[in-house]
């Protein structure tokens, strides 16, 4: 059933993708001075062609490029799918501000809710881009899987290789979030920074490439989410 919906959201983008309008930047900048439901609602239109539309055709074009990596991945153009809310959850925040001013989108893989799996991600904000790989937080239940993993000989070296591999090209690695080595563990294992993590991820951070107005895109994030390719399977192998 689940199968039968998202192939059924795919058929509806009609359009092949051929890049990002500059359209796009210019309703963000404006979004970003005019952030209130009146002006939203003006020109929600705009949204709709020059966001929201191209979204929904790079997910599909992008996502059939992914899934010569992972034939399991999910691709899927809709919002609260692939397709992050342009709405904010204000409920807990000082700012009030209804909408986010940036695009995100993620393509993910396993059998648990989209924000629980490793996956790729797609952040457009202020004329920069940001691709993704990873876990950015894990799920209370896999911590503990997570640890053992890296301790293990054959897969902590494995996960040590990948990060070599990463800082090579030059590709981020985040997730560290705790000062010191959980209880029980070593302090002193060649892995123990891997242990002060809650999250496993890779970023890249750029201007916005020439690529971006074109179909090309495909092939730029393609060659990046490669890259960090290996490290998603990390994830989705041992825990």
């Amino acid at each position: 059933m689940i199968i039968y919906i998202q192939s059924m959201v795919i058929k509806m983008v009609k359009n092949k993708f051929d890049g990002f309008p500059k359209e796009l930047f210019i309703f963000f900048a404006d979004l970003a001075i005019n952030n209130d439901r009146i002006w939203f609602n003006k020109h929600k239109k705009d949204y709709e062609q020059f966001v929201l539309a191209p979204s929904r055709s790079f997910v599909v074009a992008m996502g059939e490029r992914l899934s010569e990596l992972s034939p399991d991945i999910q691709a899927i153009p809709a919002v609260n799918k692939s397709l992050f809310r342009q709405n904010r959850d204000t409920r807990f925040s000082k700012d009030k501000s209804p909408y986010k001013t940036n695009l995100g989108i993620l393509f993910w893989e396993g059998d648990r809710k989209r924000m629980e799996c490793p996956g790729f991600y797609f952040h457009v904000e202020a004329g920069n881009l940001m691709l993704g790989g990873g876990l950015y937080q894990f799920p209370k239940d896999l911590i503990e899987p997570y640890r053992k993993a890296v301790t293990d000989n054959n897969s902590g070296k494995e996960l040590s290789d990948i990060v070599k591999t990463l800082k090579q090209e030059k590709i981020v690695l985040g997730g560290s979030h705790y000062k010191r080595v959980p209880q029980g563990y070593d302090p002193n294992h060649q892995n123990a920074e891997f242990l002060k993590h809650n999250g496993l991820y890779t970023m890249i951070e750029t201007r916005i490439p020439k690529e971006f107005h074109s179909d090309k895109l495909i092939d730029y994030c393609f060659e990046r989410y490669n890259k960090m390719y290996p490290l998603h399977k990390w994830i989705l192998t041992y825990l």
